[in-house]
């Protein structure tokens, strides 16, 4: 009985009918020499940024990104207050603190929604805190509630050679609040009372600077 050869082939997949050709995956190689040629293209790649990298960080730790104190917008709150007055009815304060008190917004607010037209100013103070100043002719008690944010009366602070009605909630913010020459003046932030007491004071100056208001009764609106 003569032995059987023995058959290296894959056996057909099932279903396959007999006969037909197996067909048998080829994995590609990469000859040696190609893949030297690879790995040495990253490794020359990996070595250029390197350098690249060396010779750019010491231009970077030499030159700094410049220490700033933040954007400060260049409001000339006296032209703007100038150009309310056509329609505030009154000359809006222009109150000048000093040099380091840094006015970040000036505008005249028509009072659409609250029914009281106001001067805003705000005023960013020497130790990075900030106030808010609102003036109008016709203040009512919603109007200034809102101002203070109903914080209590807690006293008087003379500023500018006026008492300032104060106010202050505890919780940080607190307001300084002046009915002189026939507007209301609300100063209002989270700053030191020392920093309210300069802007109070230069705030006075400029009322008494400009002509008092006059404000028809008809146009008041009713508390």
């Amino acid at each position: 009985m003569q032995d059987k050869p023995v058959s290296n082939a894959p056996a057909p997949a099932a279903g396959t009918a007999p006969g037909t050709p197996v067909q048998t995956q080829v994995k590609p190689v990469i000859p040696a020499a190609a893949a030297k040629r690879a790995n040495a293209s990253v490794i020359g790649m990996i070595i250029a940024l390197a350098v690249s990298i060396a010779a750019f960080l010491p231009i970077v730790l030499m030159n700094p990104a410049p220490k700033s104190d933040g954007f400060r917008p260049d409001i000339n709150v006296s032209a703007v207050a100038q150009n309310a007055a056509d329609v505030a009815g009154f000359t809006p304060v222009a109150p000048n603190p000093g040099d380091t008190y840094s006015p970040n917004y000036a505008r005249w607010e028509s009072g659409a929604e609250s029914g009281v037209p106001t001067w805003e100013v705000g005023y960013l103070t020497p130790k990075e805190s900030f106030i808010g100043l609102a003036q109008t002719a016709r203040a009512n008690p919603t109007w200034l509630v809102q101002q203070v944010e109903n914080a209590p009366v807690t006293g008087k602070r003379n500023a500018g050679g006026l008492d300032w009605e104060l106010r202050d909630s505890g919780k940080g913010k607190k307001s300084m609040v002046l009915v002189h020459r026939g507007t209301t003046v609300v100063l209002t932030g989270a700053a030191q009372l020392d920093e309210f007491s300069v802007l109070a004071a230069a705030v006075v100056e400029s009322l008494n600077s400009n002509p008092p208001a006059t404000v028809s009764p008809s146009a008041v609106p009713s508390s």
